[in-house]
């Protein structure tokens, strides 16, 4: 029995199941996320109180690498829920006409790896600067001119033309998905990257402070 052979009603389930699953795996990730990031948060503490399995600048760059990643993706995924669930549907129509489209992980693979990506630059960016710039031992900026200066260019980056392309695209993934449609596993790992990159235009200012 091929999927259009498929009776409605049965159709209608397995789609209810599979959204139920997406987002239940979703909230997995948040919950481990958010666990993983406080885990390394306090982690790091320990390292700065000179605890010898949390000391060292490796060590160090590990844990924020981590907590950069876990806390990315504890954020992100969740958020692009309405995207993911519209592939997921949208696969499930080809699929039901007897076409082939790659699984759902291609495309959450594709946006998962700019928040990876993001996630590295922030820690490379953080040990750069971090004899440079005033940092507190929770790693905040104790500068008040340099933390207002900040907060000031992230308020203009609002109201460029770039951060309204990108949340258009991030508000209408119906339009996203379909401009950009792709059938091969390739095709729709780019895709998912491609709408992670108009997430990251619309929040790295906002991840950076």
């Amino acid at each position: 029995m091929t999927g259009s052979d498929l009776p409605p009603s049965l159709i209608e389930k397995v789609a209810v199941h599979e959204r139920v699953a997406v987002l239940a795996l979703l909230a997995l990730v948040a919950a481990l996320g958010l666990a993983a990031t406080l885990w390394t948060g306090d982690a790091l503490m320990m390292g700065m109180m000179g605890m010898p399995l949390f000391e060292g600048p490796l060590a160090a760059a590990i844990l924020l690498l981590v907590m950069w990643w876990s806390m990315m993706m504890a954020m992100m995924l969740p958020s692009a829920a309405p995207v993911i669930l519209l592939y997921a549907s949208m696969r499930r129509s080809h699929l039901s006409k007897g076409h082939s489209q790659p699984p759902l992980v291609s495309f959450v693979l594709g946006y998962a790896v700019v928040w990876t990506g993001f996630s590295v630059a922030a820690v490379a960016l953080q040990l750069a600067v971090q004899n440079v710039v005033p940092l507190s031992g929770m790693m905040a900026v104790t500068s008040k001119v340099l933390g207002g200066g900040l907060l000031l260019l992230a308020g203009v980056y609002q109201l460029t033309p770039l951060k309204h392309a990108c949340l258009r695209n991030c508000q209408v993934p119906l339009m996203f998905l379909a401009r950009r449609w792709r059938n091969d596993a390739v095709g729709v790992f780019r895709m998912g990257a491609a709408h992670g990159l108009q997430c990251l235009g619309c929040c790295w200012v906002l991840m950076g402070l």
